[in-house]
C-alpha cells in the first residue's frame, strides 16, 4: 500500500510517497511561497503529490492516505490549522481543502507529535508505548505519546513543552513569555550563549573557531571536545538547560524513552549521553526508580516526512 507525507515548514513544503513500512519510493519540495493561503497550499500539495505518484509509476487511486505535519497549533480532529506563526495561516481548513484533489483521507498533526508518531512507527521508539521526543532546532518542539495514544490537547494545543518555564523572569521567548524552554535549550539559544562566551573569552579557542567558521551550533561542541574551557562551559551549562526542560516532562510522562532530534543531536554520543547522565541525576527518585533511556531520534532529514506518513499509516488502519 501506498500513502502520501507533506512536511510543512515556513521555507519550504516536502512532500513524498512511501510504503507502509516506511520506504520512501519519491519525495520533492516546492517554496511555501510568503502569501500562500489555504486553498493555493492544498492545490500545491496536491499537484506535488500527483507528480510523484506520475514519476513512481503509482496510480493515485492507489494512495491509500495522505499524512500532513504542520507547524503550530493544529487540531487534528477538526481537520484546521488552528494558529502558525511560520506560515501566516490561522482557522484554516486545510483537510477540507486537501479533500478537493483526493478521494482518500487526509490527516493532520502538529510537525513535532508527527516526528514522534513516526520515531514510534518507524524509528529510534518503535514497537514503545511512552515515548518523549524533543527536537532542538529554531526553536523546541515536542511530541508525546502516553501508553500508545499522541497527546495533543484540547484542540491541539497541548504538548508544547518547548514554552514551559524553567526560569521565572528569564530570557525572553518568540512566544512573548519570558524563561521558557525554548529560550535555553534550542538551537538560536545555544548560538545565543555561544556568543555571549565570545565577548568574554576573546582569547579562547571557542572565540577563534567562531569567528573562523560563523555563527554554527558546531562550534561550542568542537571547542569542549579539544578541551577549551570556554566551550567547555557553553556545552556543560546548555546540556543542564536540556536537561532541566526534560526533568518536568519525564516526572509527569516518564516514558519508555527520550528521544532528541534536531541538528543538535547530531552531536551524537557525546552529547546524548551527557545529557542522560545530568537527567537521570536530577530526575524524580534518582538512583531508585528506573534509568530514563535517551536517545538520538533515527529519522533524521526524512523525519518531518515519515512522520506524516505515520499519521497517515495509522489514520488509515485505526
Amino acid at each position: 500500500m501506498i500513502y502520501a507525507g507533506v512536511d510543512v515548514g515556513g521555507m519550504s513544503i516536502k512532500c513524498c510517497l512511501a510504503t507502509e513500512k516506511g520506504e520512501i519510493l519519491a519525495k520533492d519540495s516546492f517554496k511555501t511561497e510568503k502569501d500562500l493561503t489555504c486553498a493555493g497550499m492544498a492545490e500545491q500539495t496536491a499537484a506535488c503529490i500527483k507528480s510523484l505518484a506520475a514519476k513512481a509509476q503509482v496510480a493515485e487511486s492507489e494512495i491509500v492516505a495522505v499524512g500532513m505535519g504542520i507547524p503550530g497549533t493544529v487540531d487534528g480532529k477538526k481537520g484546521m490549522i488552528v494558529y502558525s506563526n511560520n506560515i501566516r495561516m490561522d482557522h484554516a481548513p486545510i483537510v477540507k481543502e486537501m479533500k478537493k484533489h483526493f478521494a482518500c483521507p487526509v490527516y493532520v498533526e502538529n510537525d513535532a507529535n508527527a516526528a514522534a508518531v513516526g520515531e514510534a512507527v518507524f524509528g529510534a521508539a518503535k514497537g514503545l508505548n511512552d515515548v518523549l521526543l524533543i527536537t532542538l532546532g529554531t526553536g523546541v518542539g515536542t511530541g508525546i505519546i502516553a501508553n500508545g495514544r499522541m497527546i495533543t490537547g484540547k484542540g491541539g494545543t497541548g504538548a508544547e513543552g518547548g514554552h514551559t518555564m524553567i526560569r521565572m523572569n528569564g530570557e525572553p521567548c518568540t512566544c512573548g513569555n519570558r524563561g521558557c524552554y525554548e529560550a535555553y535549550a534550542s538551537a538560536t539559544a545555544l548560538l545565543r550563549q555561544t556568543e555571549r562566551m565570545v565577548q568574554r573569552r576573546p582569547d579562547s579557542l571557542l572565540a577563534r573557531l567562531w569567528a573562523e567558521r560563523g555563527r554554527s551550533g558546531r562550534v561550542p561542541f568542537d571547542a569542549a571536545k579539544a578541551g577549551d574551557p570556554a566551550g567547555l562551559k557553553v556545552v556543560r551549562d546548555y546540556v543542564k538547560y536540556v536537561a532541566a526542560g526534560l526533568q518536568g516532562m519525564v516526572n509527569i510522562f516518564r516514558p519508555d524513552v527520550v528521544l532528541i532530534g534536531g541538528g543538535i543531536s547530531n552531536q551524537g554520543d557525546y552529547f546524548i549521553s551527557s545529557v542522560s547522565r545530568r537527567l537521570n541525576h536530577i530526575v524524580f527518585g534518582a538512583g531508585i526508580n528506573p534509568r530514563v533511556k535517551v536517545r538520538a531520534a533515527e529519522l533524521k532529514n526524512d523525519a518531518g516526512l515519515l512522520g506524516a506518513v505515520a499519521l497517515a499509516v495509522k489514520g488509515a488502519n485505526a
